[in-house]
């Protein structure tokens, strides 16, 4: 009676040739990249959300601008403070010495607000690229692992002259260990790219409100 076939992961990565488990092994690194990348941007946007929060009820909360201004800080740590004490800092500039303001002083607000918030998007976003990579070559990757599995299954088979169940099984286990680790890797990273993305999206955009806003109030100022 021949023993019994081994199918657990182990034995099936044990079994593959070279270039299949270099490809298993490229696909677990990627798959653990993808959920650190994941794990750190869920609990950034958190902290993010939470700091636009906090800040959203101090700038509402009837407090002179100048007087939150410095309490804050010219370098606060929030990301929704930074853009504020960016209008700030320009604004504070803007004026002269005899107390005036300095000509197009609204749209230099604007602009240093804008980069503030093009700074932090690009933080926010740092790291997606590797999801959305993750997410569509890890499949192809994994294809690839298979391809070459079934090849040297089938040369195997060839060279013992034998089609039994018993022997083109565990060739072909092995191989498809490949596509299925690549989906592993894949399917996470996609959802949630997506998700992540519209995330940043959402959260951009309240910067984005927010600096409108701000905007305004200080144009109210200049017109007043």
């Amino acid at each position: 009676m021949e023993a019994a076939v081994d199918f657990s992961m182990w034995a099936l990565f044990a079994r593959a040739t070279l270039i299949v488990k270099l490809v298993m092994l490229m696909l677990v690194i990627a798959s653990f990249w993808s959920w650190s990348v994941i794990i750190q941007k869920i609990i950034l946007y958190r902290a993010a959300r939470r700091d636009a929060a906090r800040f959203d009820r101090a700038f509402w909360s009837g407090e002179p601008l100048d007087q939150l201004f410095e309490t804050l800080g010219p370098d606060p740590k929030g990301r929704s403070e930074r853009i504020f004490a960016a209008g700030m800092v320009e604004w504070q500039r803007s004026h002269r010495q005899d107390g005036g303001l300095i000509a197009n002083a609204t749209s230099r607000i604007d602009r240093s607000m804008d980069v503030a918030i093009v700074k932090e998007a690009e933080t926010l976003q740092r790291g997606l690229p590797i999801l959305a990579t993750v997410g569509s070559t890890a499949p192809f990757i994994g294809l690839f692992g298979t391809v070459w599995g079934i090849m040297n299954a089938f040369i195997e088979i060839a060279a013992q002259q034998n089609t039994n169940l018993a022997v083109v099984a565990p060739g072909i286990a092995e191989a498809l260990l490949a596509t299925g680790l690549g989906l592993l890797a894949a399917i996470p990273a996609v959802i949630f790219y997506n998700k992540l993305s519209s995330d940043s999206d959402r959260i951009v955009a309240g910067y984005e409100a927010f600096a409108d806003e701000f905007a305004t109030i200080l144009s109210r100022q200049l017109d007043a």
